[in-house]
């Protein structure tokens, strides 16, 4: 398995280059001067001339780029324009909430999505089939923007647990404090303020998840090897759970990891909704302020994490199916 993943992590390489050249170019060569934005209008021109000069902006743009990415090879993302302070420190103070709200809107679809999932195959058919999958279309149909600002407006505004905007507490830090000092009050914090927009986010993935399981399910248990356990006298429950749902389960495995990235990116309206102080929100205001350092940085970053993701989900497949070898 160690050759596998040393494959894979050089296969990386290329790709996160390529991401690298495609943000580059494109925020480069979009409208707007970040030194003009940053002077004001009544700007001389030896003033921004003397920044570009500081900023390296005078330089040619491949002479700009490879700057930029021996920088960042080394660790170094630059320094935002606008505040002054590295962009290491910007997206490391909200990378920990842009995860925290992408790992618990995973675990909401999960939680929510596999066992409707589950009913449904089992239950083909019936009533219970018919409205899991009328639940899972309201699901994919609602925009989570939207359905973010029908929780503030009809459950924030109702009920006093729940706060409405920000983040006060993190479930990272009270699963600490819980098993270390044995208190729950912070993991409860972490939690009230992350559940409304980790499940505006999540509604939509555990639509996904619910109809991949129903139909992956249901080819599973029409195989031989099924009918062969039923024939052999195991129960219904010994049958779905232990045998079909095993093997039904890669590909929901698959599409888990695919959603997770695009919760890292589509979190980002979201963020911006709920006043989430996570990097989405950050490379929003950094577009509007062309903060170049900070957005080319936060989508490295991001693309990074969702290509770590996608190597974890394919070394997962062994656990749910211990034939799978890794040559």
């Amino acid at each position: 398995m160690s050759r596998y993943i040393i494959r894979r992590l050089l296969q990386l390489i290329p790709l996160l280059v390529g991401i690298s050249i495609l943000v580059f170019l494109l925020v480069h060569l979009s409208p707007g001067d970040p030194i003009r934005m940053l002077l004001g209008e009544d700007a001389t021109a030896d003033d921004v001339a003397r920044l570009n000069e500081v900023y390296g902006f005078d330089q040619p743009l491949y002479v700009q780029y490879f700057r930029w990415l021996l920088n960042a090879v080394r660790g170094d993302l630059g320094v935002s324009i606008r505040q002054g302070i590295p962009v290491n420190t910007l997206i490391f103070e909200r990378l920990g909430a842009t995860l925290e709200l992408a790992l618990a809107s995973v675990v909401i679809a999960i939680i929510l999505g596999i066992p409707l999932g589950i009913i449904a195959a089992v239950k083909r058919g019936s009533i219970w089939d018919y409205l899991s999958m009328v639940i899972a279309l309201i699901g994919v149909s609602t925009p989570g923007f939207w359905l973010g600002l029908i929780l503030l407006s009809h459950v924030a505004l109702k009920t006093d647990w729940l706060p409405m905007f920000g983040r006060d507490g993190s479930i990272f830090k009270g699963i600490w404090v819980l098993f270390t000092q044995f208190r729950f009050d912070e993991l409860s914090k972490g939690i009230r303020y992350v559940l409304l927009p980790a499940f505006s986010i999540g509604t939509g993935m555990m639509a996904i998840i619910t109809r991949l399981t129903r139909s992956s399910l249901l080819e599973v248990l029409g195989r031989d090897y099924i009918r062969t356990a039923r024939a052999k006298g195991l129960s219904h429950q010994i049958v779905v759970l232990k045998h079909a749902l095993r093997n039904a389960l890669l590909p929901v495995i698959t599409i888990i990891g695919i959603q997770f990235g695009a919760m890292l990116g589509g979190a980002v309206v979201t963020e911006t909704v709920f006043a989430w102080p996570g990097v989405g929100r950050l490379i929003i205001n950094a577009i509007s302020q062309r903060d170049f350092p900070i957005i080319q940085g936060g989508v490295l970053m991001m693309a990074m994490i969702f290509t770590l993701v996608n190597l974890a989900v394919d070394l997962s497949y062994a656990l749910v199916n211990p034939r799978i070898r890794y040559e």
